[in-house]
């Protein structure tokens, strides 16, 4: 039960890749070597069905980011197309196997799919972010090909607000096992720290698909990041046939080195079943040790440290590479916002994949879990632009009914042992006003409403008090997995959601955009822990959180710039990143790192002087006007003051910090040459330096980092290519076409500059540049260890030549 001041004490671990994030049995992945046809073929899942003509595929597969980009298609899912389609592959079960149980795991179908096995179906699983498992046992021809078919139905492909891809979008595994063996995500832990000490509670659930009752002996091991055993734990346990059995243990441990988030500290977990002596089954989890505390009127600490969570909200696609996207990029990605600060992410607003679970217990990232966009109702949809025109209104609220526990249930339990996950967020904004809940206390105003409210109460739309059962029943489903993290949810409507027992069904409360209430709140409220769940990217919102002790955070909409809820065409998605598609630092990036980032820094971004109001946190680095045009140089830094130079000449006097707006600046009349911002400590130390220089028209395509090696089986490679003038100066102001040739095992996946309002193919090898610069994702083949080379080509410009080695 959580209190006013509620302590986490939490150890907690994800499976390592090698046994896949099932957690039982010999796990391998059958990503390679599928077949594809986008049309809706229903006698494909007959192992008689000819499908020889249909495209070769691997996954992670995303269709909807292969197809065409158009105007009559929905902007709330980037313009890109739905559809339904079959996949197909051919496995061999040797004879050996026979006595063995046979699965197949699903890290991620989108959505509405069914699984066939030798024409048997296996099952329907409708949400697309939901990981998923078969038992397929019973259809296996041992010794034999055996046929898995997978019908996928997007055809509703306007059912969400912003991207969702469509296909077999993550990993997909073959399982073999024995009878008896570890539940599917069977194994969970939690610690209890005291003074230094800690305690490893293990619970292990065993499950016999044998008829016979099974002695069985369960061996957990903790093992340190040196190689060390440091506790051990035997339990033993009789299972009935076919029936599942459960064993808790204890394990002690002196001084664990805790998790935090500049020292990731991690353990092993080694879990082995027994039976008659013999091992059955195993599996290998990475953990650490940690505290969590939540206060209402202090915030948050880690392992005792209060602190504040400088958290952005990201969604799960990658710009071309759609929603299949390779750890590789995820793991640079998530490494450039913790560059910028970050150190929270929401995964909104939905389960990620398991790859992005573990590198945030790897890198030292909080994660903020979210399930739920919408439960029993549709949200608003926009079809031919972000807030405007007629909206549609498909969705998943028809399989909330059937589904919505059950999810969350297996949501909590793939995720629960993932060191980095701090809460469970049940649904995010489900109380928009009138979107689709109404309540009479919207007739009272628009104050404790960060966001519009389509009006005032409607007596005819879903009432608002439903609202708080639901959640009751979600905490609940939540509660029965892991008691070990507080639940939560992002209010969109806050004011009227104080108006049902919603609120109080949490344990700590998100506040979507709605920093006005936070003080009244939490007069109103004395026990209730408050954030910031969802925020705009201005410095109101972050003084809100900085200057008031017991708000704990904030979530930044958005992270990185999405696919999808696009404005009216032309737009690929959503622009507000601290980082663009390509995984670019933006300005209003490097303004985020000023105000998070302990390390010194500054930036430099111009724009010509209009409005002498305007102090912009999305000025770019470009020093390219007319000769005395005015202009206004800002400086986003965390030095104490800074000062303005051209050529080595003082043009900006030094000042002092600006605390209400984050950002110095100086309006000086333009001359070419090199300006840089000069940070300086109290004292007038130099502290930090940013340049940028006026630049020549451009003469050639550069990489910065040349030496890239990438592994053999799907390894990935992200080249950035860079057009530069003369001097070697980067071009922001360049658009070339540039063109990428791949000489080589190597495929490439698409060509990604970060420009929203492009709307041509960006899978094929040709595009243009966009702020001076582009990126290329190339994946290995894995059937050789051959050098690959890369050529990137573009007209009147010096082409340039990269080698990635394979090994």
């Amino acid at each position: 039960m959580f209190t006013k001041k509620i302590l986490i004490p939490v150890f907690l671990f994800s499976c390592l890749s090698a046994f896949s994030q099932i957690s039982f049995g010999d796990s391998k992945k059958i990503n390679d070597n599928w077949k594809f046809n986008l049309q809706d073929t229903p006698e494909a899942q007959n192992t008689s069905y000819d499908d020889s003509k249909w495209q070769s595929v691997n996954v992670p597969h995303d269709w909807s980011i292969k197809g065409q980009l158009s105007p009559t298609l929905a902007a709330c899912t980037g313009f890109l197309p739905g559809g339904i389609a079959w996949y197909r592959k051919s496995i061999n079960v040797p004879q050996s196997k026979s006595g063995e149980k046979v699965y197949l795991y699903f890290e991620g179908v989108y959505n509405r799919s069914e699984v066939f096995i030798n024409g048997h179906s296996l099952g329907k699983r409708p949400n697309g972010y939901i990981s998923f498992a078969y038992d397929a046992t019973q259809y296996v021809k041992y010794g034999a090909e055996n046929t898995i078919s997978v019908r996928v139905d997007h055809s509703q492909s306007a059912d969400s607000r912003w991207y969702t891809g469509s296909g077999i979008y993550r990993n997909v595994w073959l399982v073999y096992s024995n009878p008896v063996h570890i539940a599917q995500w069977g194994v969970y832990a939690y610690p209890e720290v005291n003074k230094g000490n800690g305690t490893l509670n293990v619970e292990v659930e065993v499950e016999n698909n044998s008829k016979a009752k099974s002695a069985l002996t369960v061996i957990n091991e903790l093992i340190s990041k040196d190689g060390k055993s440091v506790a051990k734990a035997t339990s033993k346990i009789d299972v009935a046939g076919n029936q599942n059995g459960k064993i808790a243990a204890k394990m002690n441990i002196k001084n664990p080195e805790l998790w935090d988030l500049e020292h990731p500290n991690l353990y092993q977990l080694k879990t082995t079943v027994l039976k008659d002596g013999k091992e059955i089954d195993k599996t290998v989890t990475q953990t650490g040790f940690r505290n969590f505390t939540f206060d209402p009127n202090n915030g948050f600490a880690l392992n005792g440290k209060w602190m504040k969570m400088k958290g952005v909200c990201l969604h799960h696609d990658a710009g071309v590479l759609g929603s299949a996207v390779p750890r590789e990029v995820w793991k640079t990605r998530l490494k450039t916002l913790k560059e910028i600060g970050v150190n929270a992410i929401r995964t909104s607003h939905n389960p990620q994949a398991p790859d992005f679970y573990e590198l945030c217990d790897e890198l030292g990232l909080l994660v903020l879990n979210e399930a739920y966009d919408e439960w029993e109702f549709p949200k608003r949809k926009w079809l031919e632009g972000w807030n405007y025109g007629t909206p549609g209104f498909e969705g998943s609220f028809d399989i909330f009914a059937n589904w919505g526990e059950k999810d969350l249930e297996d949501f909590v339990r793939r995720d629960r042992n993932h060191l980095s996950v701090f809460a469970w967020s049940i649904g995010n904004e489900v109380d928009y006003p009138n979107d689709p809940y109404s309540h009479p206390v919207l007739d009272k105003g628009k104050d404790g409403f960060g966001q519009a409210t389509y009006g005032g109460y409607k007596k005819d739309a879903p009432d608002a008090m439903r609202l708080g059962a639901i959640a009751k029943r979600l905490v609940a489903a939540v509660k029965k997995y892991d008691k070990s993290r507080p639940t939560t949810a992002g209010l969109a409507g806050v004011a009227m959601s104080n108006e049902t027992e919603y609120p109080g069904s949490l344990d700590i409360t998100g506040y979507n955009y709605t920093e006005s209430k936070y003080q009244s709140d939490h007069e109103k409220y004395p026990n209730r822990v408050i954030f910031g769940s969802e925020n705009v990217h201005d410095m109101g919102p972050w003084l809100a959180v900085k200057n008031n002790k017991h708000i704990f955070g904030q979530f930044l909409w958005t992270g990185i710039d999405y696919l999808g809820e696009s404005g009216r065409w032309p737009s690929r998605g959503f622009y507000s990143g601290l980082v663009d598609f390509a995984g670019v630092i933006k300005p209003r990036g490097y303004f985020r790192q000023s105000l998070w980032s302990d390390k010194p820094m500054a930036y430099l971004g111009t724009y010509p002087l209009k409005n002498e109001k305007e102090v912009s946190k999305d000025a770019w680095s470009i020093w390219n006007y007319d000769q005395g045009q005015k202009i206004r140089v800002v400086c986003y830094t965390n030095a104490a003051k800074a000062r303005l130079e051209l050529n080595g000449k003082v043009v900006g006097e030094t000042k002092v910090y600006d605390e209400k707006t984050g950002i110095i600046y100086w309006d000086i009349p333009f001359a070419s040459g090199k300006l840089e911002a000069i940070g300086l400590d109290a004292n007038d130390k130099e502290v930090s330096r940013y340049a940028i220089s006026s630049t020549q028209q451009p003469v050639e395509l550069t990489i910065a980092d040349k030496n890239i090696t990438i592994a053999k089986v799907k390894g990935v490679a992200k080249i950035m290519v860079q057009v530069k003038d003369q001097n070697g100066l980067p071009v922001m102001l360049s658009d070339n076409e540039v063109t990428c040739t791949i000489n080589g095992a190597g495929t490439l996946l698409g060509l990604e500059a970060g420009n929203n309002s492009d709307m041509t193919d960006y899978t094929d090898n040709v595009q243009r540049v966009f702020n001076g610069h582009i990126a290329a994702y190339i994946q290995a083949n894995g059937n050789s260890t051959e050098p690959i080379k890369v050529t990137f080509t573009s007209q009147w410009l010096k082409p340039v030549e990269v080698t990635i080695n394979v090994k």
